[in-house]
């Protein structure tokens, strides 16, 4: 039996030969999260989240060559002037930019017969669905700034360009365009160097197997002005026990995490076996288009991230979903309200708590927060500043450059509390 993994297509030994499994991916890392609370988009927002995650680089391994990390990563609205702007420069057209979805690929760079099928298959399913296709972009990037490692494994990187019909409600079309691309990740699953960071109306990943500093400058659009948002989540991945991946970089497409899923087994396990008996009234009869759930050789935030998306798209919201996960240490709680009691009573039939030692920061791109588990073993702390931001990380100081005299609130998160 070969230990492989489509996530790490140079790694290629025996099971025999070694101890690693990659159902024991984990990593520990450093994170955060920024936001505007008036919803102010500006690029000052992704600036001082690369800034933020730049001075977490002592959280990730290092290669030699001094430009290879374990990845680093932005998860963030759409910045719509940009796009806006890029739409026109390729001669496609739109009526409302509100209404563009992107699509972020990873295509293997080694095979062009299997990139043009992926691209093909996405095309055809997003059509299916009526959706309507503008077109692909190719992102700008600069490969000379990655490290040697990072360069050989480097994906074609394309952003697909959607737009939503008229008459469609931005929930419908979030959903659509999940299950476009689960659908398409069913279709080629265990297609070596492939992956779809993001497929989303409302957020856009920007990620890779490089140090922060490096990211920003391999992504041309992370140093562009009209990259204007009101949020964002970073991070900065550590391997514990996995092998460095694109894939495998945070954020996911809805959270990052610091620490380590210690239930992550049980916790799959029974995702895995309630998909027999799952009903939706957002899918219908298309539900079982998005089983399996959770993605093969994921890590376990990756898993996190899969379960958490799957709550979202079928009609949970993001506060109750993360509260399903994560749910604060109820039983024995004296002062909790009956209601809330109730809430985390009745919800712990249908979801075993996701333990850690974690923090996790998530967002949907209308809402953006941070929790941790209930026992509440990893760093995480937040500043209220008078300009309506709040900025929080798993450690202080990310960003130097704030005026303490601005700060008007500052505590730290506490056990399974949002």
């Amino acid at each position: 039996m070969t230990n492989q993994s489509p996530y790490h297509p140079n790694f290629t030994p025996d099971s025999s030969e070694t101890l690693h499994s990659f159902a024991n991916e984990k990593d520990n890392c450093g994170m955060g999260a920024i936001v505007h609370l008036g919803g102010v988009k500006s690029y000052e927002i992704i600036d001082r989240a690369i800034d933020s995650v730049c001075n977490m680089t002592h959280r990730g391994a290092i290669d030699a060559d001094g430009k290879t990390g374990d990845g680093s990563g932005i998860l963030t609205q759409i910045p719509r002037p940009l796009f806006a702007r890029e739409i026109d420069k390729l001669g496609f057209s739109i009526g409302n930019i509100d209404n563009l979805a992107v699509g972020v690929f990873f295509l293997p760079a080694d095979d062009e017969k299997v990139a043009n099928a992926v691209q093909q298959s996405a095309v055809s399913l997003a059509t299916d669905r009526g959706i309507t296709v503008l077109g692909w972009r190719n992102v700008p990037v600069n490969p000379g700034e990655l490290g040697k490692l990072a360069a050989q494994s480097q994906p074609n990187i394309q952003h697909l360009l959607l737009e939503k019909p008229a008459d469609w409600e931005n929930e419908h079309f979030e959903r659509q365009l999940y299950l476009v691309r689960r659908s398409l990740e069913i279709k080629f699953i265990g297609t070596p160097n492939l992956y779809i960071p993001s497929l989303s109306s409302r957020l856009i990943s920007y990620k890779g197997l490089a140090m922060p500093a490096t990211l920003r400058a391999f992504y041309d659009d992370l140093h562009d002005s009209d990259f204007q948002v009101s949020l964002a989540l970073y991070h900065q991945r550590f391997s514990t026990n996995t092998f460095p991946a694109w894939p495998l970089g945070q954020p996911f497409r809805m959270m990052c995490h610091n620490g380590e899923i210690n239930t992550v087994r049980g916790n799959k396990n029974w995702m895995r076996a309630r998909e027999g008996v799952a009903k939706s009234e957002a899918y219908g009869e298309d539900l079982s288009k998005l089983f399996p759930v959770v993605e093969p050789d994921c890590s376990d935030s990756g898993t996190f991230d899969n379960i958490l998306e799957f709550l979202l798209m079928n009609g949970r919201t993001l506060q109750e979903a993360v509260m399903m996960m994560v749910p604060e240490a109820w039983q024995n709680h004296e002062t909790m309200s009956e209601e809330k009691r109730a809430f985390y009573e009745y919800n712990s039939c249908q979801m075993e708590p996701w333990d850690g030692p974690a923090s996790v920061a998530f967002t949907d791109g209308k809402y953006i927060g941070a929790v941790l588990d209930r026992n509440g073993l990893r760093p995480s702390r937040y500043y209220l500043t008078s300009d309506n931001r709040v900025i929080m990380a798993s450690e202080v100081g990310v960003l130097p450059t704030i005026d303490p005299a601005t700060v008007v609130e500052k505590g730290r998160l506490q056990p399974g509390r949002i």
